[in-house]
């Protein structure tokens, strides 16, 4: 599976904000690659703006139409006011790995149930337009065996198909390989195979 995300160095966030009838808005959002890294930027709003009058928060912490490793929060807000609007506009935005929170400072003119769900859902839109994302590829570790002769060969062959190569175990007959194969791609080693000769083995998981 490949999925969008928050194109966001790990402890960053992005920052915009919004005014409607004098109350500040003020949206976070990250790269939530787990719940833990959600929990971190709602931390810091909370110390950034411990004035502030709610940090209301959404987050889906893997690919999209996650349903496990999701959460959203009123923070003292009218029930379904707040999160909910926050985390559909998150669901709806095609995105994964994403934690928003947004802060607000009451300006002292009350919104209204459907203002204030307008509003925070119109803060996280308004914030996700600016926000940059990149491609995440979901991958599955398979293990390739090939002689120490065909090391190069496989290696560049992997790489010119931006396939990782997250281990390499050494014996006495060759090499053991082990790549993230994307989990949408099948696998298909029959170019590799024959430029190594045939000397080529994909191990059982």
């Amino acid at each position: 599976m490949r999925y969008p995300v928050p194109d966001l160095p790990a402890g960053t966030w992005q920052e915009s904000e919004l005014e409607v009838e004098k109350s500040r808005f003020i949206t976070w959002l990250c790269h939530a690659h787990d719940a833990a890294a959600f929990e971190a930027l709602l931390v810091e709003a909370r110390r950034r703006h411990p004035a502030a009058s709610h940090h209301c928060s959404a987050f889906i912490a893997g690919p999209p139409g996650e349903q496990a490793a999701i959460g959203f929060s009123d923070d003292g807000e009218p029930g379904g006011t707040a999160g909910r609007p926050m985390y559909q506009v998150l669901q709806g935005s095609g995105l994964g790995q994403v934690g928003c929170v947004v802060t607000r400072y009451f300006g002292g003119t009350k919104l209204g149930t459907g203002g204030l769900a307008r509003a925070y859902a119109q803060a996280v839109t308004q914030g996700l337009e600016s926000l940059p994302h990149r491609q995440v590829v979901e991958r599955t570790p398979r293990r390739l065996q090939v002689a120490f002769a065909g090391e190069a060969e496989a290696r560049g062959w992997l790489a010119s198909r931006e396939i990782p190569v997250e281990a390499a175990d050494y014996a006495a007959d060759g090499v053991v390989l082990t790549v993230g194969w994307p989990s949408d791609t099948p696998i298909d080693l029959s170019e590799l195979e024959s430029r190594l000769r045939g000397r080529l083995t994909l191990l059982e998981s």
